[in-house]
């Protein structure tokens, strides 16, 4: 094998690598957000289970990436454990297509096809055919790559030393342990078994030492997965463990059957001659009949997970939660994973933990004020704090996700949960400038008359009505989000009524002149409170509007 054989295998590697990529791009692109919509509409049927995971997976060409979003939905609380099972087996299904895609012998029409998808991506404009185009020049480069590399193979099949390295694949162990470790380090099962359909066109490895590297590789591809359960729940890291348990079982199973029984001959006569579609077949053989012998155990592999990584004692509740995020995974940001659906619940949850930490400052700011309380100041400032830095590492993980390439809508939708979480700051500011007042207020001993107390009870009433609104609310109620907008305009009018109230009183002297700057002081953040939730009511209408839209 010469020099010229060596660029050619890595240049053949590079366009099959790239090719899968663009084409697992195109496909999830124009799929976009309904991957999300139909795993949030599950139910726990198990078949219907394996028959979404199977087609999603199938659609994004990537079990990994399916994995990945289950692993996000579970550790969000939107998804079960025991609905993550029929998922995860329906993905290994799905995952099988792109062996099938590639054992297909159209290298003679690659060319036109890379040709028809490039022509769609230049030259039509609207994104709907961008997507097909990036889809068809994808699969058209990725058989260019695999011919490439199936060609400046060939000479190894001369190689004394390149043929007793292949050949001792046939040993079980090392062919799943070599199947794993490269499956592993480029993260994709679908690349992996790519690449060895390629050697064995070649003629370099023989089906029967192929079928263990390909076993292994099955396990190989849990690593992504793995790696995004880095830092999340309990039950989101059991997914990965139900995931790996899935493929070690069934790699075990059949690697005692193909040892004992006719099975790799039997696949080998269904497609005689043909390596790729014998490796193709195995693949699908090996998924297919694990998820049927495992289905019954579903509930079963749930319960192991759970028994192999059981739930934490929990510690007693702290008055101020620690610094530290729930739901975002800042690791999952940067790699090619597949899903701003990940990106957006993830985000979602979090802002809406913030918010809930911004209504309980509101609360116990006015509670503050009120009662001239000072001793609640320490935990609303120690809340301010936690609300803070969640702005700070949610608007990090915003950028970081912008920072790939998106789609406007999907790019519009990341934009308004920004705003969204600066203007969940702001309000947290202005709970922490009312709490602040109180001890003015203590200090300077100002007292209140019964007509200012109950207008302040009806100020922090409704104010904590309008955040609980929009907590309730969501994006999945669009209609009740024109309610923040009728509850902002009954704020301003509180605030001009009030404000007119408390000018009388001072002209008839029965206010004092610090207890009439703080209560204007304070009317002014009660506004300012209403004017960024509305802001945030906006923005989720927005963003709901964008989803309805794919």
């Amino acid at each position: 094998m010469n020099i010229t054989d060596i660029f050619g295998l890595l240049g053949g590697l590079a366009l099959f690598l790239y090719g899968m990529q663009m084409m697992s791009a195109g496909m999830e692109a124009a799929a976009g957000n309904r991957m999300k919509q139909i795993l949030e509409k599950l139910t726990a049927n198990r078949f219907l289970g394996v028959a979404v995971g199977a087609g999603i997976t199938a659609v994004i060409q990537s079990s990994s990436a399916t994995t990945v979003m289950v692993v996000g939905f579970v550790n969000s609380g939107m998804m079960t454990l025991r609905q993550a099972v029929w998922i995860i087996m329906g993905a290994n299904i799905g995952t099988t297509i792109t062996g099938q895609l590639i054992a297909l012998d159209v290298g003679a029409i690659a060319p036109l096809i890379a040709f028809v998808g490039v022509v769609m991506v230049a030259f039509m404009k609207k994104p709907k055919y961008h997507h097909i185009g990036s889809i068809l020049a994808g699969l058209g480069i990725l058989f260019i790559g695999m011919d490439m590399m199936s060609t400046a193979m060939m000479p190894l099949r001369e190689s004394q030393t390149f043929i007793h390295m292949m050949t001792s694949f046939s040993n079980p162990l090392l062919g799943i342990l070599a199947g794993a470790a490269f499956t592993a380090v480029i993260q994709s099962s679908s690349a992996s078994v790519g690449i060895l359909q390629a050697l064995a066109r070649s003629g370099i490895i023989p089906f029967s030492s192929a079928v263990y590297v390909l076993f292994g590789q099955n396990i190989g591809t849990c690593i992504t997965a793995l790696l995004a359960s880095i830092g999340t729940s309990r039950s989101a890291k059991r997914t990965t463990i139900i995931h790996l348990s899935f493929n070690i079982i069934g790699t075990v199973i059949f690697t005692v059957a193909t040892m004992v029984l006719p099975l790799t001959e039997f696949v080998a006569q269904l497609t005689p001659g043909n390596p790729p579609a014998q490796i193709a077949n195995m693949h699908t053989l090996f998924n297919i009949v694990t998820t049927a012998m495992l289905l019954p155990f579903g509930n079963y592999l749930a319960d192991l997970a759970e028994h192999l990584l059981p739930d934490r004692e929990e510690a007693a509740v702290q008055p101020v939660q620690e610094q530290k995020l729930q739901y975002l995974n800042m690791e999952a940001v940067g790699r090619q994973i597949g899903s701003l659906a990940i990106y957006t619940e993830q985000i979602r949850q979090e802002s809406g933990r913030m918010m809930e930490l911004a209504r309980e400052n509101v609360r116990e700011g006015f509670e503050a004020f009120r009662k001239k309380d000072v001793a609640m100041i320490e935990a609303v400032e120690q809340r301010e704090d936690l609300i803070d830095y969640l702005n700070k590492e949610i608007s990090n993980y915003i950028s970081r996700a912008l920072a790939k390439e998106l789609e406007i809508r999907e790019s519009r939708t990341l934009s308004g949960f920004f705003k969204i979480t600066g203007n969940i700051e702001r309000i947290g500011d202005h709970a922490m400038n009312i709490c602040g007042y109180a001890r003015m207020l203590d200090e300077k001993a100002v007292k209140f008359s019964k007509e200012e107390k109950q207008e302040q009870k009806e100020i922090q009433r409704v104010s904590e009505a309008m955040l609980s609104e929009l907590l309730i609310c969501g994006t999945e109620r669009l209609d009740d989000l024109t309610r923040i907008s009728a509850m902002e305009q009954r704020i301003d009018d509180m605030t001009e009524r009030y404000r007119n109230h408390m000018l009388e009183r001072m002209r008839r002297g029965t206010c004092s002149e610090e207890g009439c700057i703080l209560y204007s002081e304070m009317l002014t953040d009660f506004e300012r409170i209403g004017d960024h939730a509305l802001n945030i009511s906006q923005e989720l209408a927005k963003i709901h509007i964008l989803q309805q839209k794919e």
